[in-house]
């Protein structure tokens, strides 16, 4: 650099300078006086015109030239610098970030020139010394209303979060709500309730089930937010509407088997068709798929399960109380601990866990065989003799007993086979669920023999606990150590707070372990079944004219030595219900 003495008149100014925001009247008065009593103490920087010309055009010091001027000076002295590649862009953003802060938006325009000249983002923020993500937010001033940057060119800027809802929003948008909002001069500016304003529902790529043909269809533009993590898919658009629509013809087009569309309640939760359950647990075959689209717009499925037939008239109904009522008149009974959704869901668990325990538990060889037979006895199982071709067609001779056979039809398997056959046999014909699958107390029986109680899942949700009574509520409370609140629903609340840590609810009615009275009752059927069985004895297999009453020696075969009844009940098919 070299020192030379000019007329400031003979400088021309920088179109591209970096402060372009006017001093306030007392600063330059200031300055002024200072000129006046000891000139100018720092030179300023000027660099020779680019187009070859003679003069010279300020790279810093515009606003000392200019009060140079207003205090009648004839010369100053000037630093001449060499001509930068980018017309001194960096250098002169450089000197005026160090000499005195710029404010936000002279620091956005310096950014959106250096960036016009090849800079990249990264490259500006190791040069200055700022953060990347500082960067980025200052180039969302491009897309603010310029009477937004003069407010906030005073230093009176919104939060990130609010400066992005603001840049978000069109132009129009900006001007209707700003003309309601500007402040007084020499106030502040209300950001919060500008950007409540113009804020806008966003749905994120990440939860749409559509692809681009719908997204085209639908008009749908994804922006990037550049405040998010790199790296997740911060993908969103505004376009709401169109977001749900693609949404809504994407589950029509994907609807499961026993598959429906609902609505959801204010609350956003979905709305079941009446009368129907819905399964918290495994869903079954022939159970039911609701979806819906939850507040974020992202598709959710349920699943539910109809009543299989409706009460007999007569006997008791439920009052509005809750508590039943007899036909007769009798005295009203009092609220189950449990209501029938409640048993409903117990079943779903019990099923489930009971599953699980059959699939990953331990089991001994003896208690495999010993469970085969009792689930022989359970409700759900009904044994044909086979007539008709019954056996051959069944799904569960290809799941379970087909793994015992050659590929020539020869019956050969080895231990560990007929483990796999036998477990996978227990959990086809084992249920805990209400209606015609269950077992019936067998499955209890069977649950509690191998430990079932261990998988049960945490039940205190809100589903499960607002389906038990105030008492049993209260129970529970006691139990864990609450102290019972006032009302109901705060107990209920104060509970799932406490069982959504690390803490786990499995209520005492959900153990697989059945009453006494059950387990002597299902006796009583032995002592009455013991008795032998005379040669040629019909047995009443099922009661539908296909099969009729099957002969014991048809089912046991006319060659020696095959031995009785009970040595072949290999013989009949297993169907559960």
């Amino acid at each position: 650099m070299q020192i030379k003495t000019i007329d400031p008149r003979a400088l021309k100014e920088n179109p591209d300078r970096m402060r372009q925001t006017k001093s306030s009247p007392q600063a330059d008065a200031l300055m002024l006086a200072t000129i006046k009593a000891v000139g100018i103490v720092q030179p300023p920087i000027v660099a020779p015109e680019a187009d070859g010309g003679n003069g010279y055009i300020i790279d810093a010091g515009h606003r000392r030239v200019r009060l140079a001027i207003a205090a009648g000076l004839e010369e100053i002295e000037i630093l001449v610098a060499d001509a930068a590649n980018d017309n001194g862009a960096m250098r002169s953003m450089v000197e005026n970030s160090v000499r005195e802060a710029l404010n936000p938006v002279d620091q956005w325009r310096g950014i959106e020139r250096l960036v016009a000249l090849g800079w990249t983002e990264e490259a500006i923020a190791v040069a200055l010394a700022l953060p990347v993500r500082q960067i980025r937010k200052l180039r969302l001033l491009a897309n603010v209303l310029p009477a937004m940057l003069e407010q906030m060119a005073l230093g009176d800027m919104p939060s990130e979060q609010q400066l992005r809802i603001i840049a978000a929003a069109g132009e129009i948008e900006q001007k209707e709500v700003w003309k309601a909002h500007k402040p007084k001069k020499g106030d502040t500016a209300a950001w919060w309730s500008i950007a409540n304003a113009l804020t806008k529902k966003r749905m994120y790529a990440k939860d749409a089930s559509f692809g681009d043909d719908l997204r085209e269809a639908y008009g749908i533009e994804w922006v990037e937010d550049l405040f998010a993590p790199a790296d997740q898919d911060s993908r969103y658009t505004t376009n709401v509407e169109g977001f749900l629509g693609a949404q809504h013809e994407w589950m029509t087009s994907n609807l499961p088997k026993r598959g429906a569309i609902v609505e959801v309640n204010s609350w956003g939760q979905p709305e079941l068709p009446k009368k129907a359950n819905q399964v918290y647990g495994k869903p079954s075959k022939s159970d039911h798929a609701a979806l819906y689209l939850d507040r974020d717009g992202k598709v959710q499925t349920v699943h539910y399960r109809m009543p299989e037939a409706a009460k007999p008239k007569g006997g008791s109904a439920t009052g509005a109380d809750g508590a039943i009522v007899d036909d007769t008149g009798s005295t009203p009974k009092a609220r189950p601990d449990v209501t029938q959704k409640g048993q409903d869901m117990i079943g779903d668990f019990r099923t489930d866990a009971l599953h699980d325990a059959l699939g990953r538990a331990p089991i001994e060889d003896d208690m495999l065989m010993a469970l085969l037979v009792l689930a022989f006895a359970g409700q759900n199982v009904r044994v044909d003799s086979g007539a008709g071709g019954g056996l051959y067609g069944s799904a569960r001779f290809g799941r379970h007993a087909g793994r015992l056979f050659t590929d020539d039809g020869r019956l050969s398997f080895d231990m560990d086979t007929v483990r796999v056959a036998a477990r996978a046999a227990l959990i086809d014909a084992l249920s805990c669920r209400r209606g015609m699958s269950n077992s019936g107390v067998v499955s209890r029986v069977a649950g509690e023999a191998i430990g079932a109680d261990s998988y049960l899942p945490n039940m205190g949700m809100e589903e499960f606990l607002g389906s038990l009574s105030r008492q049993a509520l209260e129970t529970v409370a006691k139990d864990t150590g609450l102290e019972p609140r006032a009302r109901v629903r705060e107990t209920r609340s104060a509970l799932v707070t406490h069982f959504e840590g690390d803490a786990n609810l499995v209520h005492p009615s959900a153990l697989f372990a059945p009453e006494p009275t059950e387990v002597l009752a299902l006796l009583k059927h032995r002592d009455l079944d013991a008795g032998p069985q005379d040669e040629g004895e019909t047995v009443d297999v099922v009661t539908d004219e296909a099969h009729g009453e099957v002969d014991a020696s048809d089912l046991v075969g006319s060659d020696e030595g095959l031995g009785t009844l009970d040595d072949h009940e290999a013989a009949y098919g297993i169907a559960a219900e």
